[in-house]
This record gives structure tokens, sequence and C-alpha cells, in this order.
């Protein structure tokens, strides 16, 4: 970084970025949740299977499709590091909601994204989402964990 303003200008370009792509998922909005992910994107998701490369609007409009209305978030200590054509964020992500079947979710889980600067436009290029796992040899996901 040359200067301070640069890194501002940035930092609100990002922010501003993962704000409108979490109000698209919010909304269930496939194609705008996408539109912030880069062509070549990578995805380490909760669900299978272990990767995802590139877009998938199908599929993600399909898991958007199995909730009843608004997904629902909130972010705790969330941290954003910026290099010149590179950034990382980093947080613990809890989405609520309601499933179409009256399931109701409320589930922390931890997220990281890799995020490049292409054309002028940044863009999320990796993603991985997580929960930790019960180290006792059950192999249970700890879903019930809160910050």
């Amino acid at each position: 970084m040359t200067n301070g303003h640069a890194h501002t200008t940035d930092e609100e370009a990002i922010i501003a970025m993962l704000i409108m792509r979490a109000t698209a998922i919010g909304e269930k909005n496939a194609r705008d949740a996408l539109s912030y992910d880069s062509e070549d994107s990578v995805e380490f998701s909760l669900a299978p299977p272990l990767v995802y490369h590139g877009k998938d609007e199908g599929g993600l409009q399909e898991w958007f499709d199995t909730w009843d209305g608004p997904i629902g978030g909130e972010v705790q200590d969330a941290k954003l590091t910026i290099g010149d054509n590179v950034a990382f964020w980093s947080g613990l992500v809890n989405m609520t909601g309601t499933k179409t079947d009256g399931t109701k979710v409320d589930l922390w889980f931890r997220q990281t994204l890799g995020i490049v600067k292409r054309n002028g436009r940044w863009l999320v290029a990796h993603q991985h989402a997580s929960v930790p796992f019960a180290m006792d040899g059950s192999g249970r996901a700890l879903l019930d964990l809160r910050p």
C-alpha cells in the first residue's frame, strides 16, 4: 500500500461488497449472491461435496428454496486483512431462519473468505465454512456451540 487513503478506499469497497453479498444471500437471490464471486471461485462449504469449483447458481438456488422466508445472519469477531490485489476476511457467522419443513435453524460457524481484486472490482475467490467436531472419537459435528 502506498498510502492510507488507498487502503481505506479498498476497505470500504470490500465491506460494501460483503454487505451486498450477505444481503443477496439473506434474500435468497442466487444470481445476485454469486455476482460477487470470481468465475474461478473455490468453496469449501458446510454441505457436501468436499469442494465446489466455480459458480453453481442452480445448486445455490435449490438450497435457498429449502428455506421458508429470509435467511438471517449475524457476524462476530470479523477481521479483514488487505493487500494490493488480495484480501482475506474471517469471522464467526450465525445463520438463522426456518426451513420449509418447519425446522428452526440457529447455527454458528467459522468462515474465511479469500478476496481478489480483478479489473478494479473486489470478488470472493475462495470461501471456507466449518464447524468444530467432537474430538472424542465420535466425529459428531458440534452444532450447538456459541461464541
